[in-house]
């Protein structure tokens, strides 16, 4: 075996002095055949503890967080993150469990996984709820197998179309194809809303549902939501709802009072845990009564003053994740809930949607607005003027990085040219919201007087510009060090 090249590494150096074993000298011919034993160590790094912790830190400062810096990335919503949820959970009583602990080792997980569900069914105005998906779009993927359930169910398999909006988020066509559905797209009114007409006309017997989220992708409401929601119902339809926008209107309106009948929520949003970079991600299934025979297996239960988990559900879509969700974010989860409590999590609401209109209005002189009417938690601009002088939005994006900002979700919705959805959360202060202004209007100037500073942009960066075609096609996945 060739010995691997590590550039901390040095011959004798220790970070750990292992305790003994503890267990009885076995020979290790005794438990491997010879053939299957090292002849030499594994060529691991020897390192010592400051060198470890010098290293980890010096990576951590590479990249940029919400605890460094603003971070307004549209329909992600990167909020910041109580450092109380990130202490509950290191409690050692949730910190040291282990998923194939018996159940009356576990109660106190198991309640609050319960209240959880019920603080949700509460939230969301949907009274059965399921924590096992591990995130949104798996949530997905739960929500339109519990409909494709209840239409065998009640012999209705003709129904194989989902209908959505061309303002979806991307993963609402991509799961509905993939639960087996043939995606039907229907186009926005002129402004930004559900065109009623339109799906009138693709409504009928074969239709199993429409995939919603309200506000949509641009930010806004979606006014006529119970015209919708009739529409469907009348043709024997269910209406889901993407729970990714919840933090826009939590406390003040609930989906299943819109009508919906089946929703996810992404808890790592909502309810704030960090995210990003692929995970950890929380997420909870709600739906209607008619819908809860369906939900995974096993369901958190209450009987007698105990809980259990409950397999006893012949109708059930079976289990979606091997374990039951992430534990840590369902901890975190509950905590944010209980910390702000009802009136708390409106105001969070509330905060978001003041937070974005007052950035659209700063904004609005220098970038295209395509919607203009008052937005939700988000908004989103297009860079349209900025590249009929030869600066395209990727160039903005790449810009604002070099002043200590996280770019904002770019190119998407797709009903936008030039796209940059910008949600700016309930979290950030009036002066952090005035500085991105004055950094997006000193961009815009410079699209004018320097726009070869814009277009070679990142310069501050840790990593400079990088060939992003060449990186899609042929992606290094593997650190390989300097011979």
């Amino acid at each position: 075996m060739e010995k691997l090249i590590y550039e901390k590494s040095r011959p004798g150096r220790r970070a750990q002095t292992l305790p003994a074993p503890g267990v009885p000298d076995v020979k290790l011919t005794d438990l491997l055949p010879a053939g299957q034993i090292r002849k030499k160590n594994p060529a691991l790094p020897e390192v010592s503890e400051l060198d470890v912790v010098r290293h980890f830190v010096r990576l951590s400062r590479l990249n940029h967080s919400i605890d460094t810096g603003f971070y307004p990335l549209g329909s992600c919503t990167m909020k910041y993150n109580p450092k109380i949820n990130d202490a509950m959970a290191a409690l050692e009583g949730f910190r040291e469990l282990h998923p194939l602990q018996g159940e009356d080792q576990v109660q106190g997980a198991l309640e609050l996984m319960w209240q959880l569900q019920q603080a949700i069914a509460g939230v969301v105005g949907l009274p059965a709820v399921s924590l096992q998906p591990a995130a949104g779009a798996h949530g997905e993927m739960t929500g339109l197998l519990l409909i494709r359930a209840y239409f065998q169910a009640n012999n209705d398999p003709a129904r194989t179309k989902v209908i959505v909006p061309d303002t979806a988020h991307g993963t609402n066509p991509a799961t509905a194809a993939l639960a087996g559905f043939q995606v039907v797209e229907i186009r926005s009114k002129e402004n930004g809303l559900v065109d009623p007409e339109a799906l009138r006309c693709v409504l009928g017997p074969d239709v199993a549902a429409i995939m919603l989220t309200n506000p949509n992708t641009l930010g806004l409401f979606e006014e006529e939501i119970q015209t919708v929601q009739r529409l469907v119902h009348d043709a024997g339809g269910l209406l889901y709802y993407d729970g990714a926008n919840l933090n826009a209107i939590m406390g003040m309106v609930r989906p299943g009072d819109m009508g919906f009948d089946v929703c996810h929520l992404n808890l790592h949003k909502t309810f704030s845990t960090p995210h990003g970079g692929g995970g950890p991600g929380g997420c909870a299934v709600a739906c209607r009564e008619n819908l809860e025979p369906f939900l995974p297996v096993p369901v958190v239960a209450r009987a007698d003053g105990r809980f259990r988990f409950d397999w006893d559900r012949p109708q059930s879509i079976g289990k979606v994740k091997g374990f039951y969700g992430n534990f840590g974010i369902l901890v975190r989860a509950l905590t944010y809930i209980r910390a702000h409590g009802r009136e708390g999590l409106a105001q969070v609401s509330r905060d978001a949607i003041l937070n974005a209109n007052y950035l659209k209005e700063r904004l609005r002189k220098n970038f295209q607005l395509p919607y203009g009417q008052p937005c939700m938690h988000e908004f989103v601009l297009s860079g349209i003027w900025q590249k009929e002088r030869g600066v395209t939005t990727t160039n903005i994006a790449k810009r604002i990085l070099d002043y200590g900002v996280h770019a904002p979700t770019v190119y998407f919705p797709l009903v936008v040219p030039e796209a940059m959805m910008i949600e700016p959360t309930e979290t950030e202060s009036r002066q952090t919201l005035d500085e991105f202004v004055e950094i997006m209007l000193n961009i815009d100037q410079e699209t004018r007087e320097t726009p070869d500073l814009v277009r070679g942009a990142p310069h501050k960066t840790p990593v400079g510009r990088l060939d992003e075609a060449h990186a899609a096609r042929k992606p290094n996945l593997r650190w390989t060090p300097d011979q």
